[in-house]
C-alpha cells in the first residue's frame, strides 16, 4: 500500500514539476493558458463598461481558476518529500499569494485590487519554458546575466556619478532661468531622463549654451544604452550550454541538474 502511495506521488511529481514527458508538457501548457486567462480577466474587469455588462461571468471564471489553482497548489505540496521547502520557496510563496485574493474577498470587501497579485503567476512562464530545446538557452542566458552583474553594477555606479556631474553642470548653466532647473536634484533628474532617451519634456533648457550641452548629453545617451547590452551579449557568447535536464528533485525541489544525473546536486536524494 505504501509503495502504491509513493508511486502515484512520483507520477504526479513528474507531471507537475517536470517537462520531459508528454503529460508534463501538457500540464505546463494548460497552466500557462490558465494563468494568461486569469490575468486577462483581471484586466478586463478594470474596464467599467465590460465589468457592468459581464461582471457575473468574470466572477464565475475567476472562481473556477481560483479553485484549479488551489488544487494545483495542494498537489504541489503533497507530491514533494519536504512540503515546507516548497511552501517557503520563491515559487511556493508566489503560488500561494496568487491563490488567496478571491478567498480574502469572502471576508473583506473591496479586495478587487488584490487580484492583480495573480499576475505574479506569470513568473511561472520562466519554468514552463524549460521545455526540451529551450532549457540550454535559458541556462546560458541566466549564466550570462550572473557573470555580468559585477560589470553592470560598476556601469550603473558610473552612470549615477555621471548623472550628478551633468545635472550639476546644467544647473549652473540654466539655474538663473525659468526653464525648470530649480535645484541640483531636479537637474540630475533631467540628466537621467535625457541620457536614457526617455525625454518627458517637463524640463528643457532655454539658453543656447544649455541646448548645446543637452545635445551632447542626448548623443552620449545612445552610447550609454548600448553598454549593458554589449556586456551581457559578450558573456552570453562565451557561456557553455551544460544541460537540457528538466528534472526537479522531489526532496528539495532544486532543478537544473546535469543530463543523465541520478542524484540531486543539492541534497543528494535520488532523482
Amino acid at each position: 500500500m505504501k509503495q502504491n502511495n509513493q508511486n502515484w506521488k512520483l507520477k504526479l511529481h513528474e507531471i507537475i514539476y517536470e517537462a520531459d514527458t508528454p503529460a508534463g508538457k501538457l500540464f505546463d501548457v494548460a497552466l500557462l493558458i490558465l494563468i494568461l486567462i486569469s490575468v486577462l480577466v483581471v484586466m478586463l474587469e478594470s474596464v467599467e463598461p465590460l465589468q457592468n455588462a459581464y461582471g457575473f461571468y468574470f466572477n464565475f471564471i475567476e472562481w473556477i481558476i481560483t479553485i484549479l489553482f488551489t488544487i494545483e497548489y495542494i498537489l504541489r505540496v503533497i507530491t514533494v518529500k519536504s512540503p515546507l521547502k516548497y511552501i517557503l520557496s520563491w515559487y511556493g510563496i508566489i503560488d500561494l499569494i496568487a491563490t488567496l485574493p478571491k478567498y480574502i474577498g469572502l471576508f473583506v470587501t473591496r479586495t478587487e485590487a488584490l487580484l492583480v497579485l495573480r499576475s505574479l503567476r506569470l513568473l511561472r512562464v520562466f519554468t514552463i519554458l524549460k521545455l526540451a530545446r529551450y532549457v540550454g538557452a535559458s541556462n546560458d542566458l541566466i549564466k550570462a546575466i550572473k557573470a555580468s552583474k559585477a560589470k553592470i553594477g560598476v556601469f550603473i555606479f558610473a552612470v549615477l556619478i555621471l548623472s550628478m556631474l551633468l545635472g550639476t553642470a546644467m544647473y549652473l548653466i540654466e539655474g538663473n532661468t525659468d526653464s525648470g532647473f530649480t535645484s541640483i536634484p531636479r537637474s540630475i533628474y533631467w540628466a537621467i531622463v535625457t541620457m536614457t532617451t526617455v525625454g518627458y519634456g517637463d524640463i528643457a533648457p532655454a539658453t543656447a549654451l544649455g541646448q548645446f550641452f543637452a545635445s551632447l548629453v542626448m548623443i552620449m545617451g545612445y552610447g550609454i544604452i548600448a553598454v549593458p547590452t554589449g556586456i551581457v551579449t559578450s558573456e552570453f557568447t562565451h557561456a557553455k550550454r551544460t544541460t537540457t535536464n528538466t528534472q526537479t528533485c522531489t526532496n528539495c525541489s532544486k532543478s537544473n541538474h546535469k543530463d543523465n544525473a541520478n542524484f540531486c546536486y543539492h541534497c543528494g536524494d535520488k532523482l
